[in-house]
Protein backbone atom coordinates (compact mmCIF):
# COMPACT_ATOMS: atom_id res chain seq x y z
CA UNK A 1 0.00 0.00 0.00
CA UNK A 2 1.41 2.98 -1.16
CA UNK A 3 1.35 6.46 1.59
CA UNK A 4 -0.17 8.18 -1.03
CA UNK A 5 -3.04 5.84 -1.01
CA UNK A 6 -3.30 6.47 2.75
CA UNK A 7 -3.36 10.51 2.68
CA UNK A 8 -6.04 10.52 -0.35
CA UNK A 9 -8.21 8.02 1.49
CA UNK A 10 -7.92 10.39 4.57
CA UNK A 11 -8.84 13.64 2.94
CA UNK A 12 -11.62 11.47 1.50
CA UNK A 13 -13.13 11.88 4.61
CA UNK A 14 -13.02 15.96 4.93
CA UNK A 15 -15.70 17.25 6.03
CA UNK A 16 -17.68 13.77 7.35
CA UNK A 17 -19.67 15.28 10.50
CA UNK A 18 -17.98 15.07 14.23
CA UNK A 19 -20.29 12.23 15.78
CA UNK A 20 -18.92 10.17 18.61
CA UNK A 21 -18.11 6.05 18.14
CA UNK A 22 -19.11 6.58 14.53
CA UNK A 23 -17.35 5.64 11.35
CA UNK A 24 -19.05 6.27 8.13
CA UNK A 25 -17.77 8.42 5.25
CA UNK A 26 -19.65 11.54 4.80
CA UNK A 27 -22.11 10.32 7.48
CA UNK A 28 -20.33 10.92 10.71
CA UNK A 29 -17.11 9.80 12.74
CA UNK A 30 -15.01 10.49 15.46
CA UNK A 31 -10.75 10.47 15.42
CA UNK A 32 -10.83 6.45 15.65
CA UNK A 33 -13.60 6.25 13.11
CA UNK A 34 -11.87 7.81 10.53
CA UNK A 35 -8.73 5.73 10.96
CA UNK A 36 -10.65 2.86 11.53
CA UNK A 37 -12.68 3.92 8.21
CA UNK A 38 -9.45 4.19 6.35
CA UNK A 39 -8.52 0.84 7.27
CA UNK A 40 -11.33 -0.82 6.13
CA UNK A 41 -11.16 1.22 2.74
CA UNK A 42 -7.51 0.03 2.68
CA UNK A 43 -6.52 -2.66 4.18
CA UNK A 44 -10.03 -5.03 4.93
CA UNK A 45 -11.94 -5.38 7.27
CA UNK A 46 -11.73 -4.41 11.01
CA UNK A 47 -9.07 -6.81 12.78
CA UNK A 48 -11.49 -6.45 16.26
CA UNK A 49 -14.82 -5.66 17.02
CA UNK A 50 -14.81 -1.91 18.73
CA UNK A 51 -16.08 -1.77 22.06
CA UNK A 52 -18.49 0.88 22.72
CA UNK A 53 -17.09 3.94 24.66
CA UNK A 54 -17.84 6.93 26.54
CA UNK A 55 -16.27 10.86 25.78
CA UNK A 56 -14.28 10.16 29.12
CA UNK A 57 -13.15 6.42 28.37
CA UNK A 58 -9.42 7.63 29.00
CA UNK A 59 -9.87 9.81 31.98
CA UNK A 60 -12.05 7.11 33.61
CA UNK A 61 -9.94 3.93 33.12
CA UNK A 62 -6.54 5.62 33.73
CA UNK A 63 -5.00 2.75 30.73
CA UNK A 64 -3.37 3.37 27.44
CA UNK A 65 -6.01 1.43 25.91
CA UNK A 66 -5.97 3.69 22.44
CA UNK A 67 -1.91 2.79 22.32
CA UNK A 68 -2.19 -0.67 23.01
CA UNK A 69 -4.74 -0.95 20.40
CA UNK A 70 -2.73 0.77 17.87
CA UNK A 71 0.39 -1.38 18.93
CA UNK A 72 -1.67 -4.46 18.05
CA UNK A 73 -2.54 -3.69 14.35
CA UNK A 74 0.03 -1.12 12.85
CA UNK A 75 3.91 -0.96 13.26
CA UNK A 76 5.18 1.21 15.53
CA UNK A 77 7.97 4.20 14.16
CA UNK A 78 9.82 6.79 16.33
CA UNK A 79 7.24 9.99 16.02
CA UNK A 80 10.37 11.68 14.54
CA UNK A 81 10.31 9.08 11.89
CA UNK A 82 6.61 9.66 11.29
CA UNK A 83 5.71 10.43 7.49
CA UNK A 84 2.50 11.07 5.50
CA UNK A 85 0.50 7.91 6.07
CA UNK A 86 1.45 7.10 9.25
CA UNK A 87 -0.99 7.04 12.43
CA UNK A 88 -0.30 9.91 15.15
CA UNK A 89 -1.74 9.29 18.41
CA UNK A 90 -1.64 12.08 20.83
CA UNK A 91 -2.31 13.06 24.92
CA UNK A 92 -4.50 16.06 25.30
CA UNK A 93 -2.02 16.73 28.04
CA UNK A 94 1.14 15.18 29.55
CA UNK A 95 0.44 12.79 32.44
CA UNK A 96 -3.27 11.43 31.01
CA UNK A 97 -3.92 8.67 28.46
CA UNK A 98 -3.61 9.21 24.67
CA UNK A 99 -6.89 9.51 23.55
CA UNK A 100 -6.68 11.33 20.12
CA UNK A 101 -5.68 10.21 16.46
CA UNK A 102 -5.00 11.29 12.82
CA UNK A 103 -3.77 10.79 10.05
CA UNK A 104 0.00 12.19 8.97
CA UNK A 105 -0.23 13.95 5.61
CA UNK A 106 3.36 16.10 6.02
CA UNK A 107 3.33 18.66 7.69
CA UNK A 108 -0.42 18.54 8.05
CA UNK A 109 -2.75 15.79 9.67
CA UNK A 110 -6.11 14.67 9.32
CA UNK A 111 -8.25 13.97 12.04
CA UNK A 112 -11.87 14.12 13.18
CA UNK A 113 -11.70 16.70 15.59
CA UNK A 114 -15.29 17.65 18.31
CA UNK A 115 -13.96 21.10 18.43
CA UNK A 116 -14.18 21.54 14.58
CA UNK A 117 -17.52 19.42 14.39
CA UNK A 118 -16.45 17.27 11.29
CA UNK A 119 -12.98 15.76 9.77
CA UNK A 120 -10.75 19.02 9.15
CA UNK A 121 -6.93 18.56 7.73
CA UNK A 122 -4.37 21.29 10.19
CA UNK A 123 -1.28 22.37 10.67
CA UNK A 124 1.66 20.00 12.41
CA UNK A 125 2.08 23.08 14.24
CA UNK A 126 4.24 22.60 17.44
CA UNK A 127 1.30 22.38 19.75
CA UNK A 128 0.55 19.40 18.55
CA UNK A 129 4.03 18.23 17.45
CA UNK A 130 4.09 18.54 21.69
CA UNK A 131 0.98 16.52 21.83
CA UNK A 132 2.34 13.60 19.81
CA UNK A 133 3.01 10.42 22.03
CA UNK A 134 2.98 7.53 19.66
CA UNK A 135 3.21 7.24 15.66
CA UNK A 136 2.29 3.95 13.89
CA UNK A 137 2.32 3.02 10.19
CA UNK A 138 0.08 0.91 8.43
CA UNK A 139 0.60 -2.46 7.91
CA UNK A 140 2.07 -3.12 4.20
CA UNK A 141 2.94 0.30 3.46
CA UNK A 142 5.78 -0.41 0.28
CA UNK A 143 6.60 3.49 0.34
Amino acid sequence: MMRSAIVAAARGWIGTPYHHQASRKGVGCDCLGLVRGVWRELVGPEPERMPAYTPDWAEAAGTETLLEGAARHFVPVAHEDARAGDVLVFRWKAGTPAKHVGICAGDTFVHAYDSAGRVVEGALCPVWRRKLAAAFRFPGVTD
